[in-house]
């Protein structure tokens, strides 16, 4: 640290304190503080009326505002220009900074070489709820002369600007490479990927073909009596296919190419009587072609349910939603890391009849073709999304020759990966635009510059 004198901030700010009554005929900009020291933000805009809490604090630009509940996770910041007169409730704290000895813009520096926040942690605030503004006053801060203060502040602004830039830059980056596999998808599971492979390859076996071996293999397990009988699937119609197949392919249901089955129902009848305790995925542990285990929990289940509850590798799971169109249909594969491991009935599982076909059904599914039908299929007449195991196994779903099935696999693939190596270059990126701010704050602060 360098040799600069050490102050607390009572010396060189001042809590604001008063508050105006709000005017129901006026209309007001509230703002908030961001986490992790992210600046000051507007909230909205709202009107007076619509304002329960009539006593309200004025904001001014350059305040410092500390926010009572969440100061211990970075929730402070400055008042940027554009949010000059901007509200805030008495769950903030307001100061105003004596500018002829503390540059507003040095002590942004200050706050984000975490100075402040190793304060708030030394004092162990992290496990107590709210902060007061005797707290903020008592902080410490290193107060250089003023003009030391100001090219610092003059330093980091420059270094912000460039970093910003380039975040811009990779945030755009990132959404190329979103939609060009978007587009792989797109070109893969329309055969438009492959369509010079069928030109080479006239003999492959039929997905009508395939299907009908899928058929045999299901009436077989049901004459085992190991599958029960299902109601047939209505066929599809015109206006369920949103694009004319390639020569050789077929248009079939979901439910038709396997078993779709409901998981276990939550409750207290669960933990009684003859039970197993299991590892269990909820929707929390399935995202978009991707699962989370780090927080796996247990659950009792009847013996008699366990057979069917249990996942194979390769089962494909399905989120059964909660109403948002985002959430709905989340697809991913089970990988078979955890065993036994059974699912809740908010996670629907799919096991098709033939595990060759798992990694084309999938892609088809994460495609935009693919979460259009879902939507479609998971719309409900009140506006919601939700899924069943019926409106799963009603799914189209196209489906290619097997050998086209393995080509389009291996090249979508390929083109993944491709698509990753593009990922690990822009977060390198990121990483190196916030080493050079790091690098500005640690300058800043090394002795020498003193």
């Amino acid at each position: 640290m360098s040799a600069w004198p050490t102050v607390r901030l009572s010396e060189v700010i001042r809590h604001r304190k008063g508050s105006i009554t709000i005017d129901d005929t006026a209309n007001y900009k509230l703002c908030r503080v961001q986490l992790h020291r992210r600046g000051v933000v507007l909230r909205e805009h709202r009107a007076g009326a619509e304002i329960r809490t009539k006593k309200q604090q004025v904001c001014q630009a350059g305040d410092f505002l500390v926010a009572e509940m969440d100061a211990k996770v970075g929730g402070y910041g400055f008042v940027p220009t554009d949010l000059d007169g901007a509200i805030v409730s008495s769950h903030y704290f307001l100061f105003e900074l004596d500018e002829n000895r503390l540059w507003p813009g040095y002590l942004e520096v200050v706050s984000q070489a975490e100075i402040l926040q190793r304060q708030i942690v030394a004092k162990g605030s992290t496990n107590y709820a709210a902060i007061r503004p005797a707290s903020v006053l008592g902080w410490e801060v290193p107060l250089p002369p003023l003009v030391v203060q100001k090219r610092m502040a003059a330093n980091f602004t420059r270094a912000r600007a460039t970093v910003a830039t380039a975040e811009r830059e990779i945030a755009h980056q990132e959404d190329l490479v979103a939609k060009l596999k978007q587009a792989i998808l797109q070109e893969a599971i329309t055969g438009r990927l492959t369509a010079g492979w069928r030109a080479t390859h006239p003999d492959v076996e039929p997905a009508s073909q395939l299907l009908a071996r899928i058929q045999a293999e299901k009436k077989r397990l049901i004459a085992a009596k190991k599958l029960r009988p299902e109601k047939p699937l209505p066929p599809i119609g015109e206006d369920e296919t949103p694009f004319a197949l390639p020569e050789g392919w077929e248009w079939c249901r979901l439910g038709v190419m396997g078993l779709v089955i409901g998981g276990l129902t939550k409750n207290a009848a669960k933990r009684d009587g003859h039970t197993r305790f299991l590892p269990y995925l909820r929707v929390a542990n399935v995202y978009a072609n991707r699962l989370d285990l780090s927080d796996l929990q247990e659950i009792g289940v009847a013996e008699s349910e366990i057979e069917k509850l249990l996942l194979e590798r390769d089962d494909l799971l399905v989120v059964e939603g909660n109403g948002s169109r985002d959430q709905v249909g989340r697809i991913a594969r089970w990988d078979g890391s955890v065993e036994p491991c059974v699912h809740q009935n908010h996670v629907i599982k799919v096991r098709l009849g033939l595990r060759d076909v798992v990694p084309w059904s999938l892609y088809w599914f994460l495609s935009p073709y693919g979460r259009e039908l879902i939507e479609e299929q998971a719309k409900t007449s009140t506006g919601l999304y939700n899924l069943s195991t019926g409106k799963v196994a009603n799914l189209p779903i196209p489906l290619p020759p097997l050998s086209e099935q393995t080509e389009i696999v291996a090249r979508v693939k390929g083109l993944m990966e491709r698509c990753r190596e593009l990922e690990a270059e822009i977060a390198r990126s990121r990483a190196h635009a916030e080493a050079l701010l790091q690098a500005v704050l640690r300058e800043a602060f090394a002795p020498a510059a003193a």
